[in-house]
């Protein structure tokens, strides 16, 4: 089964077959005051042509929502994609979410993720790690627990600030050297 990972951080989703990268799409996410919720979901229902805003295809997500639903969608706002600006959904272009649609199962799961670099799944083939931030983690502290350079670390996440380290972003932890 396909699976999609969003990093909302660089505005990008990932749509994944068989564990390996398939392609690669920009996308508009929440805006600060309704932020896209991080974490695993799955694909519930799927819509062609639900109109308005939504553009040309419509996959909502397992999001519990007391003010609506979630979605991956297309948009009528093309200028949007690439900001962050919406009310929480991830919006596409619509031709490249009509290329991911017929590809998308209901149960597709969706793995949402604030994170300065390219997360990876678990651990790649190169020994990385993808690691979530907690509450009171500093990249030294993160580097120290997990033995590995801080610079590297920095390097590796592209980390432009390193006092910027909020809670719930992703990073990738560098396999050990040596």
């Amino acid at each position: 089964m396909p699976e999609i990972l969003v990093n909302v951080t660089l505005r990008k989703l990932y749509f994944y077959k068989d564990k390996a990268r398939f392609s690669e799409y920009p996308v508009a996410v929440g805006k600060p005051s309704t932020p896209t919720p991080t974490g695993t979901w799955n694909i519930t229902g799927k819509i062609v042509n639900p109109g308005g805003i939504l553009g040309s295809r419509w996959m909502q997500l397992s999001i519990p929502a007391p003010d609506g639903v979630y979605g991956i969608h297309g948009t009528s706002q093309p200028s949007s994609i690439g900001k962050a600006v919406s009310l929480g959904c991830i919006r596409m272009y619509n031709h490249h979410i009509e290329e991911i649609f017929p590809l998308t199962p209901i149960g597709t799961k969706v793995e949402i993720v604030k994170a300065l670099g390219e997360y990876s799944y678990k651990q790649d083939n190169k020994g990385q790690i993808g690691y979530t931030v907690k509450q009171g983690d500093t990249l030294w502290g993160i580097a120290r627990r997990f033995g590995v350079n801080l610079e590297t670390l920095i390097e590796v996440n592209n980390i432009r600030n390193p006092d910027i380290l909020e809670p719930g972003m992703h990073l990738i932890i560098p396999a050990k050297s040596g």
